[in-house]
């Protein structure tokens, strides 16, 4: 049974993505594949979106998170709002700059904003090894997902080898217009599974309520839901909430794949009014921590005290198999259309701003066809990382953030700043890094600035630098400033409208 109906949910998607893909009659060239023919409206962009809040991170990571530690789970309450207030006014500027110059891949802006291909090949190196690592979430929890449904008849290094294989599968059906029909079957579906549990969760653990779940963990578990939570030792207090919500906000729309999924929109009001409503799309999340409280209430104990795992453990082992396929099933779409979305970012990166540069005279056959064999390559990369790494799925997410954030001064700043120079941006990068990654790093943050996540002030040392270089090299052209306004100011002769109008 439960087999069956994993099976039934995995199939009946994954053919109706192929049949919406194909029957828009694109697909044929990098740029209908990879943007969707700029052409997806307020639904399927609502989906599109919500696909990127709702992933195996939302639901497996964040109710592990308050099995494990307790009210450190509310980061994703803090780190979504703040995202999409950000996404509002930097979406459609994003989107405005790919309309005006046909963009296609988030290292096409800084070549084109900073008139710059070298900074392309170096800005999509760094989008592609943030996107691997943003992948193994991904592949972590459909491995844990596979498990579940196989009841642990292969190993965990098996079954993310068949995780990542369902992932190359399903990417090479139709492209982004794929992705965004399973992520809108994969909603509806996250929301029946959310109802379904919630509902039942209060008289699986003895509570009288759901709200008394809530009372019940701070009864037998004093300081679960204060900071830091669980472990009075954890570093996760409020300055970490705080400090972590805010990098993540920063770079959230800066990470490649929601940089190009701004690309595939209709028009900036699309945008906009997705970034209106999906902060309360998000509160969904009270009931994905609240299932994590119950867990650690049912005394669940997952293989290995994998936190990643409490939930489907929890799940296996209080509901009938029905419950449990539906469970699966949307796990693999949790994992699935992100997952997509995110290697056809990377194949699209690796082709536009890695490869054509040394080969201009590329085809679009020839394009897509490096595209689909580059991503795979990229999967492998995530599969190992994935079977060598165990940590969780918060950890893994936050590494990403700090990674991904060192392109965000040069974004803001793009947009912000006429003077913002590739040499300034390219020192910014050099610097963040270092701060971020040096063997002195860690325990150097750690003393001076404790608890603070360190992506942040990485982050903060790469827009000062950023800066100061832009203030002593040559400025950018004039065109490559204006990149993203109208068609009818780029051509303006008067250089104080231009300056005003940035």
């Amino acid at each position: 049974m439960k087999i069956a109906i994993v099976l039934a949910i995995l199939l009946a998607t994954v053919a109706g993505a192929a049949a919406y893909g194909r029957r828009t009659r694109r697909g044929k060239t990098l740029s209908d594949w990879a943007v969707g023919g700029r052409s997806l409206g307020t639904v399927v962009f609502w989906f599109m979106n919500a696909g990127e809040v709702y992933t195996t991170f939302a639901v497996l990571g964040i109710s592990g998170y308050a099995w494990a530690l307790g009210a450190p789970a509310y980061l994703a309450f803090c780190s979504v709002s703040l995202s999409y207030a950000i996404g509002y006014w930097l979406m459609p500027k994003i989107w405005k700059a790919g309309r005006s110059r046909q963009l296609i891949t988030q290292a096409d802006f800084f070549v084109a904003r900073y008139d710059a291909k070298w900074l392309g090949i170096v800005t999509g190196v760094i989008g592609i090894a943030s996107l691997i690592v943003y992948v193994q979430i991904q592949l972590v929890s459909l491995g844990l997902i596979v498990q579940l449904t196989l009841d642990d008849l292969i190993s965990t290094q098996a079954a993310t080898l068949v995780a990542g294989l369902l992932m190359i599968a399903f990417v090479f059906t139709a492209g982004v217009r794929s992705a965004a029909f399973a992520a809108g079957v994969k909603d509806v579906l996250m929301i029946v599974v959310v109802i379904v549990l919630s509902a039942t969760v209060a008289a699986k653990v003895g509570a009288a309520s759901m709200m008394d779940v809530f009372h019940l963990a701070e009864t037998r578990h004093p300081g679960i839901g204060w900071f830091p939570g669980l472990d009075p030792a954890s570093p996760t207090t409020a300055i970490w909430l705080m400090t972590s919500s805010i990098n993540i906000a920063l770079g959230n729309w800066v990470f490649p794949h929601l940089f190009q999924m701004s690309y595939t929109a209709q028009s900036a009001t699309v945008i906009r009014r997705n970034a209106i409503w999906q902060p309360l799309y998000s509160l969904a999340y009270f009931f994905i921590i609240l299932l994590g409280f119950a867990a650690l209430l049912a005394g669940t104990q997952p293989p290995g005290n994998n936190l990643n795992a409490a939930l489907l453990q929890f799940v296996s082992q209080q509901y009938a198999a029905p419950v449990v396929g539906l469970v699966a099933g949307t796990g693999f779409l949790l994992a699935l259309a992100p997952g997509s979305l995110l290697l056809l970012t990377a194949g699209s990166i690796f082709t536009r701003n890695v490869v054509r540069p040394f080969a201009p005279r590329l085809d679009d056959r020839t394009s897509l066809l490096i595209s689909r064999s580059a991503l795979t390559v990229f999967a492998a990369i995530a599969v190992w990382l994935s079977i060598s790494q165990k940590s969780s799925l918060v950890k893994i997410l936050l590494d990403a953030y700090s990674a991904i954030g060192m392109l965000a001064p040069a974004v803001f700043l793009g947009f912000l700043w006429r003077r913002t120079t590739a040499l300034g941006v390219l020192a910014g990068l050099v610097a963040g890094f270092v701060s971020l990654l040096a063997p002195f790093a860690a325990h150097y943050w750690e003393t001076i600035a404790p608890q603070w996540e360190p992506g942040l002030i990485a982050l903060a040392i790469n827009a000062l630098t950023v800066v100061i270089v832009s203030l002593v090299t040559p400025a950018p052209s004039r065109r490559a400033v204006a990149l993203g306004m109208a068609p009818e100011l780029l051509a303006h002769k008067d250089s104080a409208a231009l300056h005003n109008h940035i």
